[in-house]
């Protein structure tokens, strides 16, 4: 999952159990909708993007500077994953509120289609609940 700062979901995925999470990055980079702002185009990608020491590969950073992406990612042994926690509480606070949702607590659904349908109305109901405030 990608947030915003307010923690809003702006690209939701799911994938299997034996799946690195630095190989999902990618599709979840691609699906991020047109933003649209006060003056100039419609922004396509996000400005930075901030990870954590499990994301710190070589050819993940290369893919985001390709797309002109701006990247946080600590180094593994060189530089400490506390400074990127004051980013991190927003995301962590939104999978908690995925986590209030009785049927995505317990994957009940066998499909993979049904189940990314139902943590899709999970983040409309998170988007709607925060903007409605």
């Amino acid at each position: 999952m990608i947030t915003d700062r307010a923690g809003l979901p702006l690209s939701v995925g799911i994938s299997g159990a034996d799946l690195h999470d630095s190989q999902a990055v990618e599709p979840l980079v691609r699906g991020i909708p047109p933003v649209r702002s006060r003056r100039g185009p419609r922004r396509r990608k996000p400005a930075k993007l901030h990870r954590d020491k499990g994301y710190d590969y070589a050819h993940l950073r290369k893919r985001l500077r390709a797309r002109g992406i701006r990247h946080r990612i600590a180094r593994k042994g060189i530089e400490s994953s506390q400074r990127l926690g004051r980013h991190r509480w927003t995301i962590e606070r939104t999978m908690a509120r995925l986590a209030g949702c009785r049927r995505l607590h317990r994957r009940y659904e066998r499909k993979a289609e049904h189940f990314l349908a139902f943590t899709s109305i999970a983040c409309t109901l998170i988007c709607h609940r925060r903007l409605a405030t």
